[in-house]
């Protein structure tokens, strides 16, 4: 049985975008309600050589908008990665989730087998198909920057679970 490339990728995108977007919410909740700056949160990372949570949340939201849209055929927005505080972080949420909303469904026929040009940094290229693509490159980057982002809101004190990183499903 096969799953249609639409079902197999929107929905998801769009549910732990909402997840992300809610955590967020927290996050300057509890910046707000202990005085801290947000800053300190919006530059928190795990380790020196990883991103901080605000270029994690942009990292998601590039996913969340490229590999549908390779998916369906269609153009890639670009975003300029500007944000610099949580409202804008959501803002952009808001308008990945837009797009991929906007993104007709029809677009996907055949997308598991659409010709996918990856050209990850360097000079070399990688093609996958479709559903190699979305499978073993796109959801699996796209949920590390979002696991990422949620570790480093809980090891930072803010008060979240499971079901705050599953979202409504």
């Amino acid at each position: 049985m096969s799953i249609p490339m639409h079902a197999a990728s929107v929905p998801v995108f769009k549910q732990f975008l909402a997840s992300l977007d809610a955590l967020l919410a927290k996050a300057t909740q509890h910046a707000a309600e202990r005085k801290i700056d947000p800053e300190a949160l919006l530059q928190a990372r795990l380790f020196p050589d990883m991103f901080p949570l605000l270029r994690q949340v942009q990292i998601a939201c590039d996913f969340a908008k490229s590999v549908p849209a390779r998916l369906a055929g269609a153009d890639v927005p670009s975003y300029e990665d500007s944000e610099r505080d949580f409202d804008q972080l959501r803002a952009r949420i808001a308008r990945t989730i837009a797009f991929i909303d906007g993104l007709p469904t029809a677009g996907f026929e055949g997308g598991e087998q659409r010709e996918i040009v990856l050209r990850p940094g360097t000079p070399k290229e990688r093609k996958l198909d479709g559903r190699t693509y979305l499978l073993h490159y796109g959801l699996p980057q796209f949920f590390f920057h979002v696991t990422t982002a949620y570790d480093l809101l809980r090891h930072n004190g803010i008060e979240v679970g499971k079901k705050d990183y599953m979202g409504a499903y």
